[in-house]
């Protein structure tokens, strides 16, 4: 059974080796963990470093929609750390796809 990691947990894993995130993520969401991996290859970032640029563009970006469904993901979640991530990624993927 994956570990439960909670928001607190996935913000430090934004400070974390990407070896710990990916270790966690396969456990917890194994195709969200692939997608990731993909993503910050594609752009020639760490996962590390992907999953902070994530957080961080949400943060600073997003509106109240993108917030609701966040807080939506996370209501319904077995694992809001994942579904975080999940709700996060999507965002960056989004929101570079529309600049």
């Amino acid at each position: 059974m994956a570990k439960s990691v909670a928001l607190g947990d996935l913000l430090a894993f934004s400070r974390s080796s990407s070896a710990d995130i990916r270790a966690w993520l396969k456990d917890a969401n194994s195709t969200l963990a692939e997608r990731v991996d993909a993503q910050a290859t594609m752009r020639g970032e760490s996962v590390a470093q992907f999953v902070r640029i994530a957080v961080a563009d949400f943060m600073a970006e997003a509106d109240e929609e993108a917030w609701a469904s966040l807080m939506s993901a996370l209501r319904n979640a077995t694992d809001p750390g994942a579904a975080c991530l999940e709700t996060m990624t999507e965002f960056r993927i989004t929101m570079e796809l529309a600049a």
